[in-house]
């Protein structure tokens, strides 16, 4: 068993963000494994890129309501305490509601993926709306 350190929290790049978002990396595999793990925060109206995952993402919602949504137009609440699993290769966005914070663990395999993530264009305010209006917001 190994204990890890607590990591410096930072802020997200604005390349791959909309809002102020920050994230603690929490895991980053250990040479055996290639699971990452990483704590994310989201304030009101942030939101991540579109992008994608070589391998899939689960994310674990700990604190706040966030929404999920992909490319045809699904959309998710997350509360605390629910996940949503994105498969690999699946177009998706995640982050704060226009009015709430959340924060989630982003938990990735990155065996054999080459580049785990594969990140894309800003959502739109227009599709973060409509993301709202699909979620029952």
């Amino acid at each position: 068993m190994d204990k890890n350190p607590t990591n410096a929290t930072v802020k997200t790049p604005a390349s791959n963000f909309t809002g102020d978002v920050w994230m603690t990396p929490v895991f980053a595999g250990d040479g055996d494994s290639l699971l990452t793990c990483a704590l994310v925060r989201f304030t009101p109206g942030a939101r991540t890129n579109w992008h994608s995952h070589a391998n899939g993402q689960l994310l674990v919602c700990t604190d706040g309501v966030g929404l999920v949504g992909t490319r045809d137009g699904k959309t998710v609440m997350l509360r605390a305490g629910e996940s949503v699993w994105t498969p690999a290769g699946e177009e998706h966005f995640h982050g704060g509601t226009a009015e709430n914070m959340m924060c989630h663990y982003a938990i990735l395999d990155t065996a054999g993926a080459g580049e785990a993530t594969s990140w894309l264009e800003p959502v739109t305010d227009e599709q973060y709306t409509t993301a709202h209006r699909a979620a029952g917001m």
